[in-house]
């Protein structure tokens, strides 16, 4: 099963920062959008790891087909 998550980011001197908006903690940031990108993703993955860990609730984006 496969979630989608809306990510935004901002151009920052040092490159870019991406931060993803259903988990506003889920941030990082990078010198390119690619590098950035691919941090985003281990940062989810490990928020997603903490909070199984934790016994917490996923936040999971649901969308209507």
């Amino acid at each position: 099963m496969f979630n989608n998550y809306t990510a935004k980011y901002f151009k920052i001197s040092s490159g870019y920062m991406w931060q993803i908006i259903e988990w506003p903690e889920v941030i990082t940031e990078g010198e390119t959008i690619e590098d950035c990108r691919n941090m985003l993703r281990d940062a989810l993955n490990e928020m997603i790891l903490a909070y199984k860990e934790q016994g917490r609730k996923i936040r999971y984006r649901k969308f209507k087909i």
